[in-house]
């Protein structure tokens, strides 16, 4: 495969989604930020249970499944499967137009805040979907402690309708001690070597 983006993409396929803020500026300054844009990302895909006066119309039911998952201060990643013809591109772009009009408001401010449109890379092999998860967990620092990510949900019992655990944890015997192994052994090194064309370069 290219190391390459993807923008054509296809049903029953995975992706690496990834946006950064403008001139590499933080895109969420605070908590109320960051629950702004998992407040969207919900209801784009139908799965919020709230009152709210947003204007998103959700997308069809189960047309794609969050794997992984993590937002930073001046970007985010996402391990998406397209279920359906239904492109990734109408998700991302609808939450994200969305947000930042949230922003431009809150922080009276005008003008982009993302850097350029979002990028895309095409996963074609089971061991690269492990490997990316990883490197999408072990974004934060301290990964454990961080809320902004999927990996509570992975350590959890209960479940989080936003971000399908099970595809991944299937991968390790479906138990999470077996995963966080793999996760605090995923040194740099091993992740870019296995998974460098699927990351972003800076």
């Amino acid at each position: 495969m290219n190391a390459r983006d993807y923008k054509l993409f296809r049903a029953g396929e995975y992706y690496h989604v990834y946006n950064r803020g403008d001139n590499k500026e933080n895109i969420f300054l605070d908590d109320q930020d960051y629950l702004n844009f998992l407040k969207r990302l919900k209801l784009a895909l139908g799965i919020a249970d709230i009152q709210t006066k947003l204007r998103i119309v959700p997308l069809p039911t189960d047309s794609f499944d969050i794997l992984a998952y993590c937002l930073m201060p001046n970007h985010f990643h996402f391990l998406i499967k397209q279920n359906t013809n239904l492109a990734i591109g109408d998700l991302i772009n609808k939450v994200c137009t969305s947000y930042v009009k949230y922003f431009n408001k809150r922080y009276e401010r005008v003008g982009n805040l993302f850097q350029d449109i979002f990028k895309a890379k095409h996963i074609d092999n089971d061991e690269y979907i492990t490997y990316l998860s990883a490197y999408i967990h072990n974004n934060p620092p301290n990964p454990l402690n961080y809320p902004y990510s999927s990996l509570p949900n992975y350590l959890r019992a209960t479940r989080d309708p936003l971000c399908n655990k099970d595809f991944i944890l299937k991968y390790f015997n479906s138990d999470t001690k077996v995963y966080m192994n793999f996760l605090e052994n995923c040194s740099d090194e091993k992740m870019l070597l296995n998974i460098g064309h699927l990351t972003f370069e800076d």
